[in-house]
């Protein structure tokens, strides 16, 4: 009868011993996912949801996370404005969803578009714009061209259509930009 105790509570140590090892492997599993998640997987997550940025030379940006790409976010702005962030100057996120996109989303659903695309799909919109530098300042006007790694704008105030008259034209290289923001 000894032994039927003895036997048993081998058993229990080895279910015990066995459960511990799949916690501790789900935990490395987790660690080393995480290690593997980009800004980009991590924003995805919150696809549709609103979050609140701060970005460099532009402050604090809050909307719904409309696009994700490896460079760029598109946010939906109260007032119906919509702001293109690129990555390089996101400073911090609040409010992202407790998901990421790998978790919650079948891979490849973020939008695999550079910064150049998004930039010639505003430019070809001709809308008034507003570039946040990442220096502090701002430029208001209308894209015109956009290169490899650069934008040229002609400067006009925002709340006008671009005026027949040209005015000043203004070449940003895509370092420097921060966001651009449309006019509501």
């Amino acid at each position: 009868m000894r032994w039927d105790d003895l036997f048993g509570d081998l058993e229990a140590q080895l279910d015990a011993a066995e459960a511990a090892s799949v916690v501790a492997e789900v935990a490395d599993r987790s660690r080393r996912e995480s290690a593997l998640l980009t800004l980009a997987e991590r924003l995805g997550g919150s696809l549709g949801g609103r979050v609140g940025l701060h970005a460099v030379g532009a402050g604090r940006v809050d909307g719904r996370v409309v696009e994700v790409s490896d460079e760029w976010l598109l946010l939906a702005g109260d007032a119906g404005t919509q702001v293109l962030v690129t990555m390089s100057a996101v400073q911090s996120v609040t409010d992202l969803a407790p998901t990421s996109e790998s978790m919650a989303a079948p891979a490849g659903q973020r939008v695999r578009l550079g910064l150049g695309v998004a930039l010639r799909a505003i430019a070809r919109d001709r809308s008034p714009v507003v570039v946040h530098l990442t220096g502090g300042g701002t430029v208001e006007g209308t894209l015109e061209r956009v290169g490899a790694d650069f934008v040229e704008l002609t400067e006009h105030p925002a709340a006008e259509v671009r005026p027949r008259r040209s005015g000043a034209v203004r070449t940003v290289p895509f370092a420097a930009l921060a966001l651009v923001r449309s006019r509501a």
